[in-house]
């Protein structure tokens, strides 16, 4: 069975897609033009800050995994940063297709200064979001362990102290052993 690979890009992309879609459809059906909400620097600031703290968690989760780590890392925190990644990711994409539904409905009245500087901002909240979600993808993928064979490990080759007939201390098995025990209880 193959392994959860965590959110994809294309799970990205259609919620994304998808909230742009019933945004728009319903900023158009429900609401005027001028009732488009009025953005400011602030919601920037906190996306790019949501966006560095991810990067924080991550990079310290990347750097204990990779044997780097200069503190104690509990399994538990490791799995909690891999799922504030995936939800910055989603979050991110949701973000992406509320804003940019913003900004499809204002596009019309482009040629008037002030609803140009609400799409200017409103594109600044695109990227910003964009940055999120990007934040949550490389965190998810800083958090993901490796294959046991990029580490060096054996895999299961010593699960049992069996490495071609040698025991773990790298003496030869003897086949007659098992007879010489066997022989010594009776």
């Amino acid at each position: 069975m193959k392994p959860h690979a965590g959110v994809r890009v294309t799970t990205l992309v259609l919620a994304g897609l998808l909230t742009a879609l019933i945004s728009w459809g319903a900023l158009k059906l429900v609401l005027n033009v001028s009732t488009v909400a009025h953005p400011t620097w602030i919601g920037i600031v906190v996306m790019i800050f949501l966006g560095g703290g991810l990067l924080v968690a991550g990079w310290q989760v990347k750097q204990f995994r990779d044997g780097r780590g200069t503190q104690s890392l509990s399994p538990l925190r490791a799995a909690r940063t891999l799922v504030l990644g995936q939800a910055g990711a989603l979050t991110g994409a949701v973000l992406v297709g509320w804003y940019a539904a913003n900004v499809l409905i204002l596009l019309p009245d482009s040629d008037i200064a002030s609803q140009r500087d609400r799409i200017w901002l409103l594109l600044g909240h695109v990227l910003a979001a964009v940055l999120l979600a990007a934040a949550g993808m490389l965190v998810q993928w800083w958090c993901r362990l490796r294959p046991r064979g990029d580490r060096g490990d054996r895999g299961d080759q010593n699960d049992r102290g069996d490495e071609g007939g040698r025991t773990r201390s790298g003496d030869k098995k003897d086949k007659g052993d098992k007879r010489d025990k066997d022989d010594r209880r009776r």
